[in-house]
């Protein structure tokens, strides 16, 4: 099976192909699934989605619920680390520190971000995240570090 990055190239530029990639994409992570992500761009460096609001991700306020966004912002990090590994490293989360900045009361746009420069090395990368609602307001922010590392060689 091709990776995540290789796979949304092929399909991505298709009719219904980011909806098909993000359906595989979610059920590749099944905690990502009950966000149901649209993926709607991946690149190095980059990658964005959106989750509805919708009544399994809200919580007794009516707004979208800390954790579910949590869950969108980890899936749009894990896609932007598909993307940007370098060949013969891998990654894993190591941490996540967010801020909650308004209610999400509508859908939401999570974005991830990291610079060229934070991946020369192996160890902690950090990448920046936040959600937007539909108004343009960013209701959460923050980071989730990733640890990189060599890709252990296999001996015979």
């Amino acid at each position: 099976m091709p990776d995540t990055y290789t796979l949304y190239r092929r399909v991505a530029s298709r009719p219904w192909g980011r909806r098909a990639f993000s359906i595989l994409f979610a059920q590749k992570a099944p905690y990502f699934w009950t966000v149901r992500p649209q993926v709607r761009e991946v690149r190095p460096h980059h990658a964005e989605l959106s989750i509805r609001k919708r009544r399994a991700v809200q919580n007794h306020i009516g707004t979208v619920h800390a954790i579910a966004v949590c869950n969108g912002l980890e899936a749009a990090m894990g896609l932007l680390a598909e993307a940007t590994t370098p060949p013969g490293r891998r990654w894993i989360p190591k941490g996540m520190h967010v801020s909650y900045l308004a209610k999400s009361t509508t859908d939401l746009l999570c974005t991830a971000d990291t610079d060229p420069g934070d991946w020369t090395d192996v160890g902690d990368v950090p990448v920046r995240v936040r959600a937007v609602r539909t108004d343009g307001t960013v209701v959460v922010e923050g980071v989730i570090t990733i640890y990189v590392s060599d890709t252990p060689r296999l001996s015979r």
